[in-house]
């Protein structure tokens, strides 16, 4: 019998799941959506907001530099750090998780992730879910600790506004493209020799 037991078993063996589940996690962090099963998605789900409250609630003490914390303080963090570790076992995946993803969802109460439904898989007809972290509702602006990034939103400035030149520049080109087949001009034919 399965009472009072929380999670699914998934028909693997317990170091199986847990490993199944770390590096399912660890690819959300990284990457901030995964595709996978339902199934999979919504235990994911479950251990990934666990282990996001665990940075977020030591997220008020990262934006202090180290020597500046507390003993008390030193030691949140490191509980939450090793509290996260236990989960994903990937350190890029947690280095990112306390340094971009905790401070992003600071001010939000839970509900850091959602499922998007997809169609089944074509092999076996496995009903497949998108799962992906929520975005960032405050802009990015307020989750940055203050004095940090003055070059890098420069460039993020000069990156985007390049980006959006081009997107203009493409959308002038198909613009042209469909007055083209809509006037009905055709290409002059090559030439034979």
């Amino acid at each position: 019998m399965h009472h009072r037991i929380a999670g699914v078993r998934l028909s693997r063996t317990s170091a199986h799941r847990k490993a199944l589940f770390s590096n399912l996690i660890a690819a959300l962090f990284t990457h901030e959506r995964i595709r996978t099963t339902d199934a999979k998605a919504k235990e994911t789900r479950r251990l990934a907001e666990r282990t996001i409250t665990w940075a977020r609630r030591v997220s008020d003490v990262l934006g202090k530099k180290p020597e500046r914390r507390t003993i008390d303080e030193s030691t949140r963090v490191v509980h939450a750090i090793r509290m996260a570790r236990r989960v994903v076992r990937d350190r890029g995946a947690v280095l990112k998780l306390f340094d971009e993803l905790a401070p992003r969802f600071f001010s939000r109460q839970g509900g850091y992730t959602r499922i998007v439904k997809l169609p089944q898989r074509p092999g076996d007809a496995a009903p497949m879910a998108l799962l992906e972290l929520m975005p960032d509702e405050t802009g990015g602006a307020s989750a940055k600790p203050a004095g940090k990034g003055d070059k890098g939103e420069k460039a993020a400035e000069k990156g985007a506004s390049a980006k959006a030149d081009k997107g203009a520049k493409a959308e002038a080109k198909g613009g042209e493209k469909a007055a083209a087949k809509a006037g009905g001009a055709k290409k002059p034919a090559p030439a034979k020799k």
